[in-house]
């Protein structure tokens, strides 16, 4: 399915501030929907309730609370109450910087986290039934380097640029050569040490 923007400016990543709008977004459907918007838009609830599993009028709410805190918007074309729906940004960072938002920001986290350790324990799962150009290019590894504070913000920034070579054909689905099929990478980085200091 394609999807004509209709000339309005690119969606760009949204970050994060008000806290209610983190704890609005903690939710394992509402981000469920997200991600199925994000590989297929727009969806009425009726189309969703397909890809995530809940029933239409559950849907629907979601949708509209996402709506309510700038996740969606209503993409236009819909008839009665059959509405379709589109992400207003490509995707979402949070800010966790600010400390009266810092409880928001780790329950929201706390969610995130859960849901892609899951996806990855499914995948781990069901790796050995994949057809053997699936198995290719999935992949996981490990590493350990040492680094600088300061030189770890520049490879993330790094990494950061590499993956956004890839960023229009999330806005525009015109872009993606036949073939291109949603790829998925879940990186976590952090200081290895961390793993062996105990609290006082």
């Amino acid at each position: 399915m394609s999807f004509d923007t209709g000339g309005a400016a690119p969606r760009e990543h949204r970050k994060l501030t008000d806290p209610k709008a983190m704890r609005a977004v903690a939710h394992p459907t509402r981000l469920a929907l997200l991600e199925a918007l994000g590989r297929r838009e727009p969806l009425t609830a009726t189309e969703a309730a397909e890809v995530v599993g809940e029933s239409p009028t559950n849907c629907a709410f979601h949708l509209r609370t996402l709506a309510k805190y700038g996740f969606v918007e209503e993409a236009g074309g819909g008839t009665g109450r059959s509405r379709p729906w589109r992400r207003a940004h490509i995707g979402f960072t949070v800010d966790e910087s600010d400390p009266a938002g810092a409880i928001a920001a780790a329950a929201l986290s706390a969610v995130l986290w859960d849901s892609w350790l899951e996806r990855i324990r499914k995948i781990g799962a069901m790796r050995y039934a994949f057809p053997e150009h699936w198995n290719k290019i999935t992949s996981a590894a490990e590493s350990v380097f040492y680094l600088t504070p300061e030189e770890a913000e520049t490879f993330k920034a790094e990494l950061t640029a590499l993956l956004f070579r890839y960023r229009e054909r999330l806005e525009d689905p015109s872009l993606r050569p036949e073939g291109a099929v949603a790829m998925e990478l879940i990186q976590f980085t952090f200081p290895a040490d961390a793993l062996h200091t105990q609290e006082d």
